[in-house]
């Protein structure tokens, strides 16, 4: 596995190795010994989650608050999507910043979110299929978002907003000013 740093401090792009054949491909998705010992860190992952979406559906830009924030290792099964990570740590230095990237079945590039990160995505093919492991387990009274198109995060989604599809809840969010972490 190869591992890029994304200009956000803790957020890394991971490329695994991937043997092909002519029988297809194989490549190890996860492997908790050699995700720690690459990236310098001690994640437990506890939970998996996974979402089918049609084009053009937008999910975020989610985090959990407090003693339920999590770091996320996110990557697309089927289909393909934008991902955007928003560094939301209050004192960091990049705070306010965000960093997207395609994640596709053809190019199966993950991308780690610690904690202390908004995480977001766009579908860019009908029946994607986006699976993610969490190191905290969900809990809904912790759960806050910033809303996607807040001017000071200025994330182009490469979809006009008349493209978008958003749950309500997502049309109400606060924007980063006034979001509370």
């Amino acid at each position: 596995m190869s591992i890029k740093e994304t200009g956000l401090l803790g957020c890394f792009v991971i490329q695994p190795e991937i043997f092909n054949d002519t029988r297809g491909y194989f490549y190890e998705t996860f492997n908790q010994k050699r995700f720690n010992s690459k990236l310098g860190l001690n994640i437990h992952f506890v939970q998996d989650n996974e979402s089918l979406s049609s084009k053009g559906v937008l999910r975020g830009l989610h985090y959990q608050k407090g003693e339920y924030a999590q770091a996320k290792l996110v990557r697309v099964v089927k289909g393909s999507i934008l991902d955007v990570a928003v560094d939301i740590r209050e004192g960091s230095k990049t705070f306010g910043q965000h960093f997207s990237i395609e994640l596709s079945e053809e190019n199966k590039t993950q991308l780690f979110i610690p904690k202390g990160f908004a995480h977001g995505f766009l579908v860019l093919e009908d029946n994607t299929i986006f699976s993610y492991k969490c190191d905290n387990y969900y809990n809904k009274a912790s759960e806050a978002g910033i809303i996607y198109n807040d001017p000071d995060l200025n994330i182009d989604w490469k979809l006009k907003k008349d493209k978008l599809i958003l749950s309500e809840k997502d049309t109400i969010l606060p924007h980063l000013k006034n979001a509370q972490f």
